[in-house]
């Protein structure tokens, strides 16, 4: 699948249109898809779908299975009758139109999506037993997990009473009782985003585009995949991360990242076959043409920080999964995975890397950046089995780098580009990352829109004013996909 030239465009579905605060899977998701038709393009890239929570990432989810219940098209629900238009058409739900506002969708989005769950449990759709059990094998924890977590006031799982946090079976029974109907509201939920989202993601097949998905390598502490498989993650008595995930020191990070997720016990879960992660990537797929798994580093040897540590500068690398992980995942999964082997990388990981033979990924602005001489790539040598991108959820956009870098890559990258000034840079970077030789390149929506650093998704190791952005409505004018298209052609990526 990515064996041949083509390209597309990252952009979250937070991101889009939307006049109920963020982006859904409503007119405006489809409107986008047949943007992309137009432009040419094959793939429609996005971040993971997952339920975000405190901090609002969606690489600090409370599932890696279950869809995120704020993407839940509200006017559909209209359609088949669960909400009335005046139940949610004259709420606030946004300050600003091109910034999402999660305070507000978190105090305004369940009350009305339980209007819906009133309407629902006298009118249950026939296919909903029949979705509950295909899906059972992480429906039913996932449901229990937040019904339960309501039941204590959003408190971590590890504080809750110790027959539940624990798992023991009479108590998993007793709050089944309990929680009933909460659970069923959370499986109604799912429900819901799952049947919108197939629908949305055929139309886009039907329309020759491609969805690659975002796997984060790990998942939440709090969260229903560590409550129901701690045995496969490095926890103590108390069910809290013993050993943090992260990122040592660097050129970008002195303090390296702590980004505070539980590690994987490797040793467990080879004597089970890996059947958890085969698990979730097969659910993946499901939902995903092609998947982008987070930091490919990872597997071939990880960066472990103690609990308790402030920064990440005191951390000790321990060895992944490797070649055994990578030779237990079933051979159809080979064609459909990008790796995302940025940030410090080893001959070894190169080795794992061509190993699985996996597309890696080239980001231009790095290419440019003098600060990380030894792994930089630049346009002209960048290879056919990549996949290459002007930035990633993490850089600041083109107009944005070329505001705020160091002023002599800014130039360098200038030169190097033939770009008359810093708008003609946006053009010139867009167009080198069309024409190299990678199979496959992915622009970002902000750059093909000349947005600056207002526009930025995310600022890693910062807290607050991430994961904000959306485009407006008028964002996207027919000179746009008929530039993106000649562009395109002129790739050869048509």
């Amino acid at each position: 699948m990515l064996n041949k030239r083509a390209s597309g465009v990252l952009l979250h579905i937070s991101s889009l249109p939307s006049k109920y605060g963020i982006g859904c899977f409503d007119e405006c998701a489809y409107a986008f898809v047949d943007f992309l038709k137009k432009a040419g393009q094959h793939y429609w890239q996005i971040l993971p779908l997952c339920p975000t929570t405190v901090g609002d990432s969606p690489y600090q989810s409370i599932s890696t299975f279950a869809l995120n219940e704020y993407f839940i098209d509200l006017d559909a629900l209209c359609r088949l009758g669960y909400l009335k238009k005046e139940e949610y058409e004259d709420i606030k739900w946004f300050e600003y139109e091109d910034e999402v506002d999660y305070s507000l969708l978190y105090t305004n989005r369940h009350r009305v999506l339980y209007k819906a769950f009133d309407r629902f449990k006298r009118n249950i759709p026939n296919d909903f037993n029949s979705f509950c059990e295909q899906n059972s094998y992480w429906l039913d924890d996932y449901a229990l997990f937040c019904a339960v977590k309501d039941y204590f006031g959003g408190e971590p799982f590890y504080y809750w009473n110790e027959d539940i946090k624990y798992r023991e079976e009479l108590a998993i029974e007793e709050y089944i009782n309990i929680c009933n109907e909460r659970i069923l509201y959370y499986k109604m939920l799912q429900y819901f985003a799952f049947s919108q989202w197939l629908v949305l993601k055929k139309y886009a097949f039907d329309n020759g585009i491609s969805i690659i998905g975002d796997m984060p390598i790990y998942v939440a502490g709090d969260s229903a995949d560590v409550w129901a498989n701690r045995e496969i993650f490095k926890l103590d008595s108390n069910l809290e991360a013993s050993d943090l995930a992260g990122c040592p020191p660097d050129y970008f990070s002195p303090d390296g990242q702590l980004w505070g997720n539980p590690v994987y016990d490797w040793r467990k879960l080879k004597k089970e076959k890996y059947a958890w992660w085969i698990e979730r990537l097969n659910h993946s797929f499901k939902i995903y043409d092609i998947v982008r798994i987070d930091h490919f580093r990872g597997f071939e040897s990880y960066y472990s920080i103690k609990a308790g540590s402030k920064t990440a500068r005191k951390g000790a690398w321990r060895k992944g999964g490797g070649k055994s992980f990578f030779d237990a995942l079933p051979k159809e999964f080979n064609d459909r995975i990008i790796a995302e082997n940025l940030g410090f990388l080893t001959d070894e990981v190169d080795k794992l890397l061509e190993y699985t033979g996996f597309p890696g990924m080239k980001v231009l602005q790095f290419s440019f950046d003098s600060r990380d001489e030894n792994s930089k790539t630049l346009p002209d040598d960048i290879k056919k089995n990549n996949v290459v991108y002007t930035g990633t959820h993490d850089n600041d956009t083109i107009l944005g780098w070329s505001q705020n870098a160091d002023k002599k890559d800014v130039a360098y990258a200038m030169r190097y580009l033939n770009a008359l000034n810093k708008y003609d840079l946006i053009d010139k970077m867009n167009e080198c990352a069309m024409k190299c030789d990678a199979n496959t390149c992915i622009l970002t929506m902000q750059d093909l829109l000349h947005l600056g650093s207002e526009a930025r998704m995310n600022t890693p190791s910062t807290l607050g004013n991430n994961w904000k952005w959306r485009m407006k409505k008028d964002d996207l004018p027919s000179s746009l996909s008929k530039s993106l298209l000649e562009l395109t052609k002129q790739s050869e990526r048509y």
